[in-house]
């Protein structure tokens, strides 16, 4: 405003070309500044009031409706994630449930498998087991029949080989005095003992 007076006093100087209007110029300059007179105070509460009735209007009417928008918005946005997060969460605990149980299934699962597997080689073993121990049985009736041969036989080689030597024996020392019946009771008799 000030450089607003100095130009109008600068032109009507220039037209003038006298020296009584720059005289007044130079005094607006020295009053001071305009908003500190007491005679504009009227003048600058007006335009004051009206500013800032224009500025409550504007803020009313176009502004806060946009940010109370915008915070409503933003509000449910919120909320709507809160309410996606927590049944994510539902879903994340759900899950997590319908893991363990399965994984328990798994092992049980698994365990009657490991039973099942035991049992069966254990039904194996204990065919295996049956079938060698009658192998052995028979191997060994077997081996105890052929020790009996073996036995007997060798019982009547012995038999044999008594008699004879006793029948040498007594024609060595008596001849002609053994009688080879009577020897082969003795001896007979004698192993059997």
């Amino acid at each position: 405003m000030a450089s607003g007076i100095r130009l109008a006093a600068l032109t009507s100087l220039l037209a003038s070309g006298g020296t009584a209007a720059f005289a007044a110029a130079e005094e607006g300059e020295k009053t001071g500044m305009p908003q500190l007179d007491f005679g504009t105070y009227p003048n600058q509460i007006f335009w004051l009031v009206v500013t800032l009735l224009v500025l409550y209007f504007l803020l009313s009417r176009i502004a806060l409706p946009r940010i109370a928008s915008i915070l409503s918005e933003r509000q449910g946005a919120i909320a709507r994630d809160l309410e996606q997060a927590e049944e994510l969460r539902r879903k994340a605990v759900a899950a997590e449930e319908a893991y363990k149980q399965a994984l328990a299934d798994a092992r049980a699962e698994a365990n009657q498998i490991i039973a099942e597997a035991k049992a069966e080689i254990q039904k194996e073993m204990d065919a295996a087991n049956a079938k060698a121990e009658a192998e052995i049985a028979a191997r060994t009736a077997e081996s105890e029949k052929r020790i009996a041969e073996i036995r007997s036989g060798m019982m009547q080689a012995v038999e044999d080989v008594a008699r004879d030597t006793a029948v040498e024996i007594i024609d060595a020392i008596l001849p002609g005095i053994a009688d080879p019946k009577l020897v082969a009771d003795t001896v007979a008799a004698k192993v059997k003992e």
